[in-house]
């Protein structure tokens, strides 16, 4: 028995959203609020940190921001780390 009805028939119902829409919905979700929570925490940082500090450097002193000089340590830091990491991963080889 054949169906008179054509291959894209109205009448059958739409597949139901699946699991990896909600997921992806749910991701995108937490991403805005990590950016915005992240924003706010940097903005405070920043606002709160505005005060002058001498920092010693081996070739002299400067006068900066509080908020500069602890930024500039973290890059530092990061990228200290980040050259270690790369070093540790090419003696692996």
């Amino acid at each position: 028995m054949t169906s008179s009805f054509p291959a894209g028939d109205p009448t059958t119902p739409a597949p139901a959203p699946t699991a990896k829409r909600r997921g992806s919905n749910l991701g995108r979700t937490l991403s805005l609020v990590a950016l915005v929570t992240l924003t706010v925490v940097l903005v405070l940082f920043v606002v709160f940190n505005t005060q002058t500090v001498r920092v010693s450097l081996v070739f002299g002193v400067v006068d900066l921001p509080l908020v500069v000089a602890l930024l500039a340590a973290a890059v530092l830091g990061a990228l200290i780390v980040a050259l270690l990491s790369i070093r540790a991963r090419r003696r692996e080889r």
